[in-house]
C-alpha cells in the first residue's frame, strides 16, 4: 500500500493526489472520447444522460454534500433552466451558446434568493421549505400558460451552435462530456479555495465555522446559487435530451431521484455524483427487469417504482451510508492491503463534535 506524505499546504490542494492519479483520470478520457467509434446511439444516448444527471449531482452535491443543506426542491431549478433554455430558444431566437449560460444564471439566482430566505433552517424546516419551493414551482410553470405551454408543455428544438447542427447522438454526447468535465474541474476547484473549505466547515459544525470568522449565512447562500446554476445548466441540456418538457417533468418524484443519485452514489464527494448518476440511469432498466419475475399485480401497480426507490435509498443510508463510492473505496483498499486488512480501519466516524450540542 502506498502512503503519500504531504509537506506543504500546496501539496494538500493540488488537483490530483498524485501522477497515477492523474493518469487514470486521463485514460479515462480518452476513452470517453473514443466512446463514439465503438458504441452505437443507444448507448452514447444512455451516457449523455448519465453526465447530465451527474451535472445536476455536483450542484446538488455542493449544496448538501459539502455544505450540509437538505434539499428536496431541486427539480425546481432544473425546471427553471429548462423552461427558460426551451423560451429563449423558441421565442426570443437567442442562440445556444447564449441561451444555456443565461438559464443557469437564471436558475442561479433563483436559487440564491431561497438561499438567502432559508438561510437560518435546518434539517426538517429547510426539507419542508424545499419541498414546498418544488411544489409551487411546478404549479407556476403549469399555470403560466401559453408563456411556459401549461401543462401541455413545449417542444424543445435541436442544438445549433454557430450554424452547426448537433443533431445525431454522438455529436450530442461530446458536447455534454466536454460540459460535464469542465462542471466536475470546477466543483473540485471549488474544493480547494477557501469558499469551498467554508462551506465543508460550516456542514461539520456551524458553531465552530461562525467562531472561526466564518459568514456562515453568505456562504450557505453561495452554496444555494451554485448548486441552482448547476441544475439549471442540466435542465437545459435535459430538455434537448427529452426534446418535449412539461411541468410534470420536474416534479417531486425527480427531487427525490436527485437526491437519491446523490445519496447511493456517496455523499459529500464528487465521485459520488458520477456513480449515482450511473446508478439513477441504469435504475429503470433494471427495475423492467424484475417486474417480469415479479406477479403481475405488484409489478403493474402505480406506486412500485416509488416503493422501490424507498426501499433503496433506506437500504444504503442503514447499511451503506458511504454509497457505492464508499463501497468501491474499501474494495480498493481491502485489495491494496492484502492480506492485512482489518475492517474497523475504514469504518466511518460517527461521533460528533461537542458544538453540535449548542444548534
Amino acid at each position: 500500500m502506498r502512503v503519500i506524505f504531504r509537506k506543504s499546504y500546496v501539496q494538500d490542494i493540488q488537483l490530483f493526489r498524485d501522477r497515477g492519479q492523474a493518469f487514470w483520470y486521463l485514460l479515462f478520457a480518452a476513452i470517453a472520447l473514443a466512446a463514439p467509434l465503438f458504441l452505437d446511439g443507444y448507448f452514447l444516448d444512455e451516457l449523455s444522460f448519465v453526465f447530465i444527471y451527474a451535472i445536476a449531482g455536483l450542484g446538488l452535491m455542493v449544496l448538501t454534500g459539502f455544505s450540509g443543506q437538505v434539499s428536496f426542491g431541486q427539480a425546481a431549478f432544473v425546471a427553471i433552466g429548462a423552461y427558460t433554455h426551451t423560451i429563449l430558444l423558441t421565442r426570443y431566437s437567442v442562440p445556444w451558446l447564449l441561451s444555456l449560460p443565461i438559464a443557469a444564471l437564471v436558475a442561479g439566482l433563483v436559487g440564491l434568493a431561497v438561499g438567502r430566505i432559508c438561510g437560518k433552517m435546518h434539517g426538517l424546516y429547510l426539507a419542508i421549505a424545499t419541498l414546498s419551493i418544488a411544489i409551487v414551482t411546478e404549479r407556476l410553470i403549469g399555470g403560466a400558460g401559453d408563456f411556459t405551454g401549461g401543462h401541455g408543455g413545449l417542444s424543445v428544438p435541436e442544438i445549433n451552435i454557430l450554424g452547426l447542427a448537433i443533431d445525431e447522438s454522438w455529436k450530442v454526447y461530446l458536447l455534454n462530456f466536454v460540459i460535464f468535465v469542465g462542471c466536475t474541474l470546477i466543483v473540485r476547484n471549488l474544493t480547494r479555495t477557501r469558499s469551498g473549505r467554508a462551506m465543508i466547515a460550516i456542514r461539520d459544525s456551524e458553531v465552530s465555522a461562525r467562531a472561526l470568522g466564518t459568514n456562515v449565512a453568505f456562504f450557505k447562500a453561495y452554496a444555494f446559487f451554485i448548486s441552482a446554476v448547476f441544475a439549471g445548466l442540466a435542465g437545459g441540456l435535459l430538455a434537448h435530451a427529452f426534446f418535449y418538457i412539461t411541468p410534470e417533468t420536474f416534479g417531486m418524484g425527480e427531487s427525490i431521484r436527485l437526491l437519491l443519485m446523490i445519496v447511493v452514489g456517496g455523499i459529500g464527494t464528487i465521485h459520488g455524483a458520477v456513480f449515482g448518476a450511473f446508478f439513477i440511469v441504469l435504475l429503470p432498466t433494471v427495475l423492467s427487469w424484475v417486474k417480469i419475475v415479479l406477479p403481475s399485480a405488484v409489478a403493474t401497480s402505480g406506486g412500485f417504482d416509488s416503493l422501490a426507490f424507498g426501499v433503496i435509498l433506506l437500504g444504503f443510508i442503514l447499511f451503506e451510508p458511504d454509497g457505492l463510492y464508499g463501497r468501491w473505496t474499501k474494495i480498493h483498499h481491502y485489495f491494496n492491503v492484502f492480506p492485512m486488512y482489518k475492517k474497523r480501519s475504514f469504518q466511518r466516524q460517527k461521533t460528533f463534535l461537542k458544538t453540535e450540542r449548542l444548534r
